[in-house]
């Protein structure tokens, strides 16, 4: 559910406030902004070690640029990154502020 509202926010915010002028990069930014969003949360539990969450942001973090620089350019694919990077440290920041540490629940 975070990973289609994420999508769907972030394209809608992308396409009529900030229009590119290539849908198919704000559908990409979008899914950048999804993704990071949805494995934040998949990621959101005490059974996952820190060093374990990092890893597996970094990874999906370089799929993200090695499909990004394939369907567009490197300098395109990059500002996934920061969209994603943002996402999934707004997402920990803002559990950090609830007793449980956690948006889950």
């Amino acid at each position: 559910m975070y990973f289609a509202l994420g999508t769907v926010l972030s394209f809608l915010i992308n396409y009529f406030f900030y229009s590119s002028k290539n849908i198919g990069l704000d559908i990409y930014y979008a899914l950048a902004f999804g993704i990071a969003w949805g494995i934040a949360y998949y990621l959101d539990t005490p059974n996952i070690t820190l060093p374990q969450k990092l890893g597996f942001s970094f990874v999906a973090m370089s799929i993200l640029v090695v499909v990004g620089t394939f369907i567009f350019s490197l300098e395109l694919a990059v500002p996934s990154i920061l969209k994603f990077s943002t996402v999934f440290v707004a997402y920990y920041l803002i559990a950090s502020f609830r007793g449980s540490k956690s948006l889950r629940k």
